[in-house]
């Protein structure tokens, strides 16, 4: 039998690939013989992906790309086809939030920022939706394919202080299954929408909530850990595994389905 999980020569398009977790997507992506396309509005951070994953041996390009702006996203789109061949896959891993759109003390729900709330919800439901229309379109075109989008434990529970990232990333879980729906009962059955939901990663956009200036752990940050089965936060490759089985023939009659990667997390009652 070929390996099911095997996954060598796929055309992979990241968004926000120049992050913590997606950079690190990319980087063991091409490890195990995909060929990477870099879509990022910080362009100098992808190309710094890019040059990791070329000096290892792997193949990947960096291209500008504004989630938000449909033209950019088009654009984006086209130049990876262009430079790759095609695309097999799409990870939707644009995302983050601000902490204006959080209620941290002394601030609360009552005050916050309604263009904060409206930046978070464009940047993970929008900034989802945008490229799965553009890349969705090619793999309609071809009839085959796989868009992987990032939810959040937060979405199937949410977490207190963020209610504007929860409600948008419970936003991005119910639009994967709907997508999955439209895609194959219009277009192939052989397209695929998923998402993962990753557990607690350290990242730049939720530092400030967990870690003080001197690195230790917030008293939120130790609730997390408190709450975590596993007591620790995620290392960014423990999601390479879910994400290579969600990508390849392994998970052939899988579509529509939230998978969380949270060491247990939300497995606890927290008694």
């Amino acid at each position: 039998m070929d390996n099911l999980f095997d996954i060598t020569g796929k055309c992979v398009a990241i968004t926000g690939g120049a992050g913590v977790l997606c950079g690190q997507m990319a980087r063991s992506l091409a490890q195990t013989g995909a060929d990477i396309a870099i879509l990022d509005y910080n362009l100098a951070g992808a190309r710094e992906v890019c040059d990791q994953i070329t000096a290892a041996g792997g193949k990947a390009i960096a291209i500008e790309c504004n989630v938000l702006d449909k033209d950019s996203v088009a654009g984006a789109v086209a130049q990876t086809i262009e430079q790759l061949g095609r695309i097999d896959v799409l990870i939707n891993g644009a995302g983050g939030n601000k902490r204006e759109a959080t209620c941290v003390p002394p601030e609360t729900f009552f005050d916050l920022d309604p263009q904060a709330v409206k930046w978070v919800f464009e940047l993970n439901c929008l900034g989802t939706i945008l490229p799965s229309q553009a890349v969705g379109k090619h793999l309609a075109d071809r009839g085959q394919g796989v868009i992987i989008n990032v939810s959040s434990m937060s979405a199937f529970t949410p977490l207190t202080r963020i209610a504007a990232y929860s409600a948008a990333k419970a936003a991005v879980s119910n639009f994967t299954q709907w997508l999955a729906v439209n895609l194959a009962q219009n277009h192939s059955t052989d397209i695929r929408v998923n998402a993962i939901a990753p557990g607690f990663f350290l990242t730049e956009q939720n530092r400030f909530l967990l870690t003080n200036e001197d690195g230790s752990a917030t008293e939120r940050g130790q609730q997390i850990i408190d709450h975590t089965p596993m007591a620790r936060y995620g290392q960014a490759d423990e999601l390479v595994g879910t994400l290579i089985w969600l990508i390849s023939d392994a998970a052939k009659f899988v579509t529509g389905i939230v998978v969380p990667v949270d060491g247990g997390f939300s497995a606890f009652s927290g008694v």
